[in-house]
């Protein structure tokens, strides 16, 4: 069965490759297994954890790594599509990269514009990071 992964920020345009996912279901010989991922990044720094502790600290992970889910999630259910979704915590690139690797992906499928903005430019693009970091192929979605 073919694995395709598609990385989710809770950007407004990215549930274009939800969608170009669900319409373009016929060119798989089966179907393929859904997996959605969302990458929070790092917060918690020594000094944070000096006055929150681990457990809110995940919960705020979890919270946040829902709602940026939750917009995909709720076109493949209406779509009645099965999905598998995971939240992690890291460098977004380094973080969907690695977990393609370990879920042995076939494709990763991600959208053009991420959260951009002064962010992306300070941090450098994701997806052109994840294009140098990954080995396997990559479907760019505009």
């Amino acid at each position: 069965m073919m694995k395709l992964l598609i990385p989710l920020d809770g950007s407004p345009g990215e549930l274009r490759a939800v969608n170009y996912v669900i319409s373009h279901l016929e060119i798989y010989k089966t179907m393929p297994q859904l997996l959605l991922l969302n990458v929070q990044w790092k917060v918690a720094t020594a000094n944070v954890k000096l006055f929150i502790d681990q457990t809110t600290i995940n919960d705020y992970y979890l919270e946040q790594g829902m709602a940026a889910l939750q917009p995909a999630r709720d076109v493949l259910k209406t779509a009645g599509l099965a999905y598998e979704y995971h939240i992690s915590v890291g460098p977004p690139a380094e973080s969907i990269s690695r977990y393609a690797h370990e879920q042995g992906v076939d494709q990763i499928i991600m959208c053009r514009e991420g959260q951009g903005g002064l962010q992306n430019f300070l941090l450098g693009s994701v997806l052109a990071k994840v294009l140098q970091q990954t080995d396997c192929p990559v479907l760019l979605v505009k």
